[in-house]
């Protein structure tokens, strides 16, 4: 499975314990990541930068389900604090 367009789901609802650029403490669930674009890209996708945690993380059906709202809907069973649809 290929990265939805236009989802960023995963920047949003997961939790990332590792220190990112802009955010020193990590990323605590439910918290929009500084470097998710505007069209729900991210700006470290091929950078360095880019957290172990997020480039190790490959898309499946089972955690994105079949749209942006799901993606976030089973994410969010994971981690807390609940994100907003």
């Amino acid at each position: 499975m290929e990265c939805r367009p236009g989802c960023g789901a995963c920047c949003i609802a997961a939790s990332i314990s590792s220190p990112i650029p802009g955010m020193p403490e990590g990323k605590p669930s439910g918290i929009r990541c500084l470097h998710l674009t505007e069209d729900y890209k991210c700006a470290l996708f091929n950078s360095p930068e880019r957290p172990a945690v997020c480039s190790d993380f490959r898309p499946e059906e089972e955690f994105c389900g079949t749209s942006r709202e799901e993606a976030l809907r089973i994410l969010n069973t994971f981690d807390t604090p609940p994100v907003l649809l």
